[in-house]
């Protein structure tokens, strides 16, 4: 250990994490201490590491956090999430900011401070390069003076800002790749609740917990699009035909307009959703390079539709991936097994059930006739706590019912995942 260069001290002492770790390990000996001081490029302050954290009184916790920042030159990575946590004094945290700033590139910072410290004004026009921000309220944005010439990666959760700010967020922002928005509380000047957005460097773009009249996201690079647990009475995604992958979850939307960036598409995930079958197919239909389709605990709008696993066999040629639940709806299932088109490049094959009947085996069967060159068959399914004897037998029918049915299939790998 004696012989190890101190940058490389340093190095591993940035890997430790957490701030009190780093703290106890620097006291080794004196050249720890001095990788400590010169070469540590990490530090994190999270209050859920440490029980002392909730303990110490607001004022001895800011002493603390200030004694090991200002012990440090050159930090590259900080981190300060303080959950539960009274609120600290702004002027200490700008002390913080200040004095890191410059060598900065990646700052999570989720902070309750009184008043509220603007982060834009301290940190533009810096070399961050990744900007997580929770718990905070943004106004008044100017790009042109809070400009974020590296920024890459932009996270804003249970924040405060207004549509019009957060458009001219990512308008300083001229290298920004990736957009993460968690529950923002968006203020409105007009009566309808539209957000705007338009970027020509966006690639990836994930929004959770949000609700709006209209959301209308123009970007003419993105590649990846995920829409988490969101009202929305229209989404529309403007863009040149770069999305590669899109994902939806227990998402209510009256109107979803994808437009023409569908032609690239790679997987398409949509799960907890009310779907218009023929619509949404018209939609994704022209994704002929689409490798992964997942459509898991989907309702249909109209009871009696029927996805046809024929035209899915047909249209997309390139599939190696499908993922399915199962749902029985008076005796028919959503999922139709007509027609003599095979799913030839399926290797990998998921099914599920909410509800498991004596019809569930006999659909799994007629889908692995239907991909011949499958490697996996992965089988989920929904096991409550208290069964009957009628819900105890039925599951041991069907698992003797696959036993039987994988011995036609011994070359298939088979995995059985249960909650």
């Amino acid at each position: 250990m004696e012989h190890l260069p101190v940058e490389l001290v340093g190095n591993i002492l940035s890997r430790l994490g957490g701030a009190r770790d780093v703290v106890i390990a620097s006291a080794t000996c004196r050249k720890w201490r001095e990788a400590c001081r010169k070469h540590l490029h990490t530090l994190s302050f999270n209050s859920n590491d440490w029980h002392v954290y909730h303990d110490l009184l607001t004022n001895r916790l800011e002493i603390l956090i200030t004694q090991t920042i200002f012990q440090t030159t050159g930090l590259q990575g900080l981190s300060i999430l303080m959950d539960d946590v009274d609120d600290f004094s702004a002027s200490t945290v700008i002390a913080w900011l200040m004095y890191t700033r410059e060598t900065l590139h990646r700052l999570i910072y989720n902070v309750r401070t009184t008043p509220n410290v603007n982060i834009l004004e301290i940190c533009g026009r810096q070399k961050l390069e990744t900007l997580e921000l929770s718990h905070n309220s943004i106004t008044g944005v100017e790009p042109n003076f809070q400009r974020f010439p590296c920024l890459k990666s932009l996270s804003l959760s249970y924040v405060s800002i207004s549509a019009l700010d957060l458009n001219l967020l990512l308008t300083a922002c001229p290298k920004i790749e990736t957009l993460g928005l968690v529950n923002p509380e968006i203020a409105i000047s007009d009566a309808q609740v539209t957000v705007e957005l338009s970027s020509p460097t966006l690639k990836s773009v994930y929004v959770e917990a949000i609700s709006l009249d209209k959301f209308i996201l123009e970007v003419d690079s993105i590649e990846s699009l995920h829409l988490k647990d969101c009202a929305l009475e229209l989404f529309e995604l403007i863009g040149k035909g770069t999305l590669k992958h899109f994902k939806i979850d227990d998402v209510s939307v009256i109107q979803l307009y994808i437009g023409e960036t569908v032609d690239n598409l790679e997987s398409i995930d949509v799960s907890n959703f009310t779907i218009i079958w023929p619509k949404f197919y018209q939609m994704i239909s022209k994704s002929s390079k689409l490798r992964k389709l997942r459509l898991w605990d989907v309702v249909f709008d109209d009871e009696d539709e029927i996805v046809d696993l024929e035209n899915i066999a047909v249209c997309f040629s390139h599939l190696s991936h499908l993922a399915l639940s199962y749902d029985l709806r008076d005796g028919v299932v959503n999922y139709g097994l007509q027609g003599s088109s095979h799913l030839e490049n399926v290797i990998t094959l998921e099914l599920g059930w909410t509800v498991i009947n004596d019809l569930f085996s006999l659909w799994v069967e007629g889908l692995l006739k239907l991909c011949p060159n499958l490697k996996k068959l992965v089988i989920h399914g929904v096991v409550s706590e208290a069964k009957s004897h009628e819900e105890c037998q039925m599951l041991a029918n069907f698992t003797s019912s696959i036993v039987q049915l994988m011995r036609t299939y011994m070359h298939v790998d088979v995995q059985f995942d249960y909650e």
